[in-house]
């Protein structure tokens, strides 16, 4: 396989049918890619249909967008001018409590009193006395005590002259009728006094209470009025602008799919990226699945679909199946020699790309098989190599050289304990043995054997009734040092060395 491929997917959602291919093996130039080589066209009739239905969607909204920024634009004006309002309405009811009471007496009722406490209780007659009293109040005050004291004198200058006349009317210098006059005019005065007094009192007992009392409520209610319309303007402006950022979502929303349909249309076509040659991705299925996602024109493709897959052949790999009890072994960066089936006389190097850390799914027909996928890849650039081709691994995890060995048979294991049995005059003995290195066929000794003894290749129980035997025709197995080659493999002995090999059973 190639390392690096361009594989070519289906980014239409749902199913779409092909119109045109080109042909498998064409070979893409870069030629192709300037000139933006068309290599397969899909059906895009449904798609510009969805197109322009949304093409008037995305209209509507924006038109609602519009709409909710304009509103949320006034509001803000609106908001502005209502608490505008509100704020010289304040001031408005403060300056007519200053106007009745004076700045300075009003500034400091206003600074007694909490607008949240209850302030009717609160006693304003002190006020009356106060030095600091001014404004109408004051005025009305200083009028209604000037209408006592008016009254008062001419009731005086009244009743003096009544005296007079009284005095004149006994020596007979008037008549009877200027006494009666100046009798009812010190009657009137004497009315206008207590009318004087009484309004004066009234004034000092319910009218200026009253009225400084509904000023100062008249501010305090203006200050709580400002409030509701602020918070009026703040609920208000909140939802215009929550209108406004529904308004936006909806229409980036209908955006965003206009913009999908938009590349939905523009994958339809699908030009050439990459220099290459051709290759379907049926091609690259097995024998079932091609049948089932045949690539040709006309056929039904699914999104996410490999189409078209154009390789790398500059750099590639094989795929190696690695038994699970050897996979331990396999490390990336391990060098590897290649041997292609096409290509037998020639051998390839290569290393260790990567391992899969799983196994592969179970073999339909070895289900107990476990294997793990194992990429090594094949150094240099080879034109004549071919993806899918077959190829034989041999990975080197390795070298050792001038170990003691016995064949991989003949050591057996109980938990942890490792041991060989070794044929000696009084028959096999067991010796517990410490391994090291091991491949198919061979099994380093660390320690527990000496270089010359023989070792049984089968274990005690199943050698017990030949041990006299193997004993007395010297078939044992010895151990022995392997002479290594140039390379550093050990080499396997020749026909006719020691005790025939037995393969152990599956």
């Amino acid at each position: 396989k190639a390392i690096k491929t361009n594989d070519v997917q289906c980014e239409v959602e749902g199913r779409t049918t092909i119109i045109s291919i080109v042909d498998e093996g064409y070979l893409v130039t870069q030629e192709d890619i300037e000139n933006g080589k068309v290599l397969i066209e899909l059906d895009s009739s449904q798609i510009e249909q969805d197109l322009n239905k949304q093409q008037v969607t995305l209209s509507s909204a924006q038109a609602s967008y519009t709409e909710a920024s304009e509103s949320l634009q006034i509001q803000v004006k609106q908001n502005e001018s209502d608490i505008q309002e509100g704020e010289m309405d304040v001031q408005f009811a403060l300056m007519d409590f200053e106007k009745y009471l004076g700045k300075e007496l009003a500034s400091k009722a206003v600074s007694d009193v909490n607008i949240n406490d209850d302030f009717s209780n609160y006693n304003m007659k002190p006020f009356l006395t106060d030095k600091r009293l001014g404004g109408e109040a004051l005025q009305k005050l200083i009028q209604q005590t000037s209408d006592i004291e008016l009254a008062d004198s001419r009731l005086q200058r009244a009743k003096d002259r009544l005296k007079g006349t009284v005095e004149l009317l006994k020596e007979g210098y008037v008549a009877e009728t200027e006494k009666t006059a100046d009798e009812l005019e010190v009657q009137s005065l004497q009315a206008q006094l207590e009318e004087s007094k009484i309004k004066l009192d009234l004034f000092k007992k319910y009218e200026f209470p009253k009225n400084t009392q509904k000023l100062l409520s008249d501010y305090f209610e203006s200050l709580r009025e400002l409030d509701r319309i602020q918070a009026r303007a703040r609920s208000k402006l909140a939802q215009e602008q929550a209108q406004l950022r529904n308004k936006k979502l909806t229409l980036d929303l209908q955006q965003e799919r206009l913009d999908k349909l938009e590349k939905q249309l523009a994958a339809c076509t699908i030009k050439a990226t990459a220099v290459g040659q051709v290759v379907y991705g049926s091609s690259l299925l097995d024998f079932r699945r091609r049948t089932r996602e045949t690539i040709e024109v006309g056929a039904e493709i699914r999104e996410r679909q490999i189409l078209i897959t154009i390789p790398d052949m500059s750099l590639l790999k094989v795929d190696v199946k690695v038994p699970e009890n050897m996979i331990g072994q396999i490390q990336v960066g391990q060098y590897a020699n290649i041997t292609i089936s096409a290509f037998p006389d020639s051998m390839f190097t290569g290393q260790v790309l990567a391992k899969a850390p799983l196994a592969d799914p179970e073999n339909f027909w070895n289900p107990a098989q476990k294997v793990y996928t194992t990429q090594v890849t094949i150094d240099g650039t080879h034109n004549f190599v071919k993806t899918g081709m077959s190829a034989r691994v041999e990975i080197i995890v390795d070298t050792i050289t001038n170990v003691l060995t016995v064949p991989v048979q003949s050591v057996s294991s109980i938990g942890i304990e490792k041991f060989c049995y070794v044929m000696t005059d009084e028959g096999p003995k067991k010796c517990i043995v410490e391994t090291g290195a091991f491949n198919s066929d061979f099994v380093e000794i660390k320690s527990g054997l000496r270089t010359g003894e023989q070792v049984l290749l089968v274990p005690q129980r199943l050698a017990d009734a030949e041990a006299m035997k193997q004993k007395a025709n010297g078939n044992g197995q010895k151990s022995k040092q392997l002479p290594s080659d140039k390379t550093g493999q050990r080499k396997r002995p020749q026909q006719g060395q020691g005790r025939p090999r037995r393969r152990p059973q599956q």
